[in-house]
């Protein structure tokens, strides 16, 4: 009881920790654990991971799930529900890093560097990850993070599944004017990317997928997409993933891609209620019965 009181006492004093640990649900097959790496500029941040709460030490799969724009890896995690327990399978959310934001990351170089480096931070943390099977979730910012991930680390990946993602940032910076907070996202990206794309277009481009459309194209990691028309916060996705999927398929008409086009809530599918279950049944994450019973 002693030391229970001073665990409760530190996590009361750590900021965030306990409010956050108190915002995640109890789950009956699924475990929360928080751990800290260190990111690409030294800085160190946090990962929620979820494991099956019988885990003893077996190899498991592994799904990396970078979170959307301005939301939290915690937010993130709540998104999976009990699926990690109930498929078997562990995910990790990282908090995120860019070159001067963290959850404005928007495909920082050194970013995805850090989400390529995620299975090796796992299993420093006890967990024995299968380098067989390491997938990407994500949607929004995540679902353009996963795609960067899957262009300069195909390698990694048995899979990767993107829910409204971002494609080309410089477009993404000019629709923000759209948004009701739009003159603030513009100049988180003008802080966080370092400048308009008029004055550092590079630096724009090394953050939308589109410019790696052969590179995804030729990959040969199976590939999700899914996008909506009633997105409303990407609301052009014909130009964004639609596009995208044209020119994977413009450069590899044999690439392993599935697209799913719907009407939905921007990134409202991404969640274990929705079409989650599905997705990771594409993968052999999950059953068929496991997927139709949640």
């Amino acid at each position: 009881m002693r030391f229970l009181a001073t665990v409760l006492g530190v996590l009361a004093l750590t900021p965030g920790v306990a409010s956050a640990v108190a915002a995640h649900p109890t789950l009956p097959h699924t475990d929360l654990r928080l751990i800290d790496y260190r990111a690409h500029d030294g800085v160190v941040r946090r990962a929620w991971l979820l494991l099956p709460t019988d885990y003893s030490g077996a190899p498991l799969p592994l799904v990396i799930s970078p979170h959307g724009r301005g939301t939290s890896a915690c937010a993130n995690a709540r998104l999976w529900g009990d699926l990690p327990g109930i498929g078997g399978f562990a995910v990790v959310n990282p908090a995120g890093e860019g070159r001067r934001l963290g959850e404005y990351s928007w495909g920082d170089p050194g970013q995805i560097a850090d989400l390529a480096r995620m299975p090796a931070i796992v299993r420093a943390h006890g967990v024995h990850v299968d380098p067989r099977a390491v997938y990407a979730v994500g949607g929004s910012m995540g679902g353009q993070e996963t795609l960067l991930l899957v262009a300069r680390h195909p390698h990694l990946l048995a899979g990767a599944a993107v829910f409204d993602a971002a494609t080309d940032m410089a477009r993404r910076y000019w629709d923000f004017e759209e948004l009701k907070n739009g003159p603030t996202l513009q100049h988180l990206a003008r802080e966080e990317i370092g400048g308009t794309p008029l004055t550092s277009p590079r630096a724009y481009a090394a953050r939308s997928p589109d410019t790696y459309a052969q590179q995804i194209a030729l990959s040969g990691v199976p590939l999700q997409l899914y996008w909506s028309t009633r997105d409303r916060v990407i609301s052009d996705q014909i130009d964004e993933t639609g596009a995208l999927v044209a020119a994977i398929r413009g450069w590899n008409p044999a690439a392993p891609v599935e697209v799913f086009r719907g009407t939905w809530r921007h990134t409202a599918e991404m969640r274990w209620t929705k079409r989650l279950p599905g997705a990771l049944r594409r993968f052999g994450l999950l059953t068929r019965s496991q997927a139709i019973q949640i």
